[in-house]
């Protein structure tokens, strides 16, 4: 395990529990909470097998479970994934550092088709392992296969650095965004989603 990821540092012990019932109270009072799987089932051909890396409790991966995707999420936060094996039975969550993800080991062998890593993922891991963490995602992805990535440029994570951390593990970039919904994006925008493809 390396060490705590930012998640941990930066926030006291209740917030993975403020976290899970915040989102919970959204889901019941029927708030979108659908738009990264909206964007990624776009893209994917039916019955993809899907990575959401960084899970936490499974949002993002059960809609596309719903919409007949196969999923498996990771998080390292146990509380997290025990949610999300509460609320979205059917799919399979896992505990594990992105920065030394193994899924072989964990009795997932098989590549996915892609990966999603939304909710500001790649700033809250530990500091100086997101080269790693990229590297982990681009290896469980099958030749030709993306990811999506979705984080605040201003939490840490500069683009000019996770630029350079894609480049170096072989990935490639082929859009970015301002949202979720595919705003265009702008150098003054606050949010970036980008789309990278690994080498077929």
């Amino acid at each position: 395990m390396s060490e705590p990821t930012r998640w941990v540092t930066e926030h006291d012990a209740n917030h993975s529990r403020w976290y899970i019932e915040r989102f919970r109270k959204m889901a019941a009072d029927g708030a979108d909470l659908a738009g990264e799987a909206r964007m990624l089932d776009a893209m994917l051909v039916p019955g993809s097998r899907v990575l959401d890396a960084g899970c936490g409790p499974g949002r993002v991966g059960a809609e596309l479970a719903t919409r007949g995707h196969e999923v498996v999420g990771v998080d390292a936060d146990a509380e997290l994934i025990e949610a999300a094996v509460v609320d979205h039975p059917g799919s399979t969550w896992l505990v594990a550092d992105l920065a030394d993800l193994d899924l072989a080991a964990l009795g997932e062998p098989q590549l996915f088709d892609a990966a999603v890593v939304a909710g500001n993922v790649l700033p809250f891991v530990a500091p100086g392992t997101e080269r790693r963490v990229l590297a982990s995602i681009t290896r469980h992805l099958r030749p030709d296969g993306f990811a999506v990535t979705g984080f605040g440029v201003e939490r840490g994570y500069p683009l000019v650095d996770f630029d350079g951390d894609v480049a170096a593990v072989g990935l490639r970039l082929e859009h970015r965004f301002a949202t979720w919904d595919l705003r265009p994006w702008q150098p003054d925008s606050s949010f970036a989603v980008t789309v990278l493809r690994k080498p077929s």
